[in-house]
């Protein structure tokens, strides 16, 4: 049961993610292998990671600041759904990996809409002492979409649908999902200073934790070079199943993790949990430079699991304990729109690697970025959370 100090809003907010995640979770794993169906290489899947998912996150530096100057937050968290919303639907009808990179960069910059005004919701919908665990059920929530829309890809896949007709499903679950909104309150008021978006207005603290933030972001890779690494390992009919079935214990780690590591952060402070998790993440990216075996790629999806339930939740509610009410929503928009920028770098980056010099490289650039990242983490000295 929840807490009761965690706000219904949390709950709603969580419906809305989980549906749209069982959405999104149907495209994910297979979308890789639809941009090679349609002629795109590892250049392409790293483009329309790294774009797709980072350009439009230099939308929620926007949508942020624009949330606290209205001090509104739901109506632009409704418009960033209903504009993924779009893009799903419209999925079906590529027949080419550029309309593929189109379509999805619409679909995530509805993501990029959305994301800080939510964010910001959830924090001032929970008090200060219980934000890790709002955070942690959110994600757990969105992450138990995340399973059950895999295992629906798999379902699907194996029912004999095609990538267009799964595609169609997931479009029409992806404006299902916008029905928990009818009930989401919100009671937030207009800021009495005159906002602005300038990284130098954040406290010393969020500015240090972005950089830190962005340097791991560009070693953090996109997901769908980590499903074209385990599609390698087989053959036949199997390189489409394999990878769908490890992407679903990903998801149940994650799901099953998300809100104990959200308790966990909130008891020996979210500094220490980000830094085990950027280690972590570097010591997974090494085992998938290197893996050779089933039983291997069992244990490092597992792992990319525990790393992202320890990393997701924790990030958004790190920026959230260094910066006010005032001026929450925009600071989660600057950190979004910096991680964004590294997100596309490392898209690039990483697919280039891959293109001339293999799997292997991308992962070590991926290990090297993050215990970089971790080392920073841990020079960080012991800051006050806001309220």
């Amino acid at each position: 049961m929840p807490d009761p100090k965690t706000s219904k809003n949390i709950i709603l907010l969580g419906f809305v993610s989980l549906l749209n995640d069982i959405s999104s979770e149907i495209i994910q794993p297979i979308l890789p292998l639809f941009i090679t169906s349609l002629g795109g290489g590892a250049l392409a899947v790293g483009l329309i990671g790294g774009i797709s998912d980072g350009l439009p996150s230099i939308i929620q530096v926007f949508a942020g600041y624009w949330s606290d100057r209205l001090g509104r937050r739901k109506p632009l968290v409704v418009a960033g759904y209903g504009l993924s919303a779009i893009g799903k639907l419209l999925l079906p009808l590529s027949g080419a990996w550029q309309q593929v990179f189109v379509l999805k960069t619409i679909d995530r910059t509805g993501k990029g809409i959305r994301s800080a005004p939510r964010d910001a919701l959830i924090s001032e919908s929970t008090d200060k002492n219980n934000r890790g665990k709002g955070f942690g059920l959110h994600r757990a929530m969105d992450s138990s979409g995340a399973v059950i829309g895999s295992i629906m890809a798999y379902a699907l896949w194996k029912g004999g649908l095609n990538f267009n007709s799964i595609f169609l499903v997931a479009g029409v679950l992806a404006v299902v999902a916008l029905i928990p909104f009818i009930a989401v309150k919100e009671s937030f008021r207009p800021p009495r200073d005159q906002l602005t978006l300038k990284l130098s207005d954040l406290s010393p603290d969020l500015q240090k934790f972005i950089a830190i933030a962005s340097l791991f972001a560009l070693g953090n890779f996109s997901y769908m070079f980590f499903i074209l690494r385990a599609q390698a390992l087989f053959g036949g009919g199997e390189a489409v199943a394999a990878p769908l079935l490890l992407y679903v214990l990903f998801n149940l780690v994650y799901a099953g993790l998300a809100m104990p590591i959200g308790i966990w952060s909130d008891k020996i402070g979210r500094k220490n949990v980000l830094t085990l998790g950027y280690a972590l993440f570097s010591v997974t990216a090494i085992g998938f430079a290197f893996v050779s075996s089933l039983a291997g790629m069992i244990i490092l999806f597992a792992l990319y699991g525990l790393v992202y339930a320890i990393i997701d939740a924790s990030q958004s509610a790190f920026v959230s304990d260094l910066s006010g009410t005032e001026r929450r929503s925009t600071s989660l928009g600057l950190y979004y729109g910096a991680v964004g920028v590294s997100a596309i770098l490392s898209g690039l980056v990483a697919g280039e690697l891959w293109a001339r010099l293999g799997p292997s490289a991308a992962f070590i650039f991926g290990a090297a970025a993050a215990i970089l990242a971790s080392l920073a983490l841990l020079r960080m000295k012991k800051i006050e959370v806001q309220s």
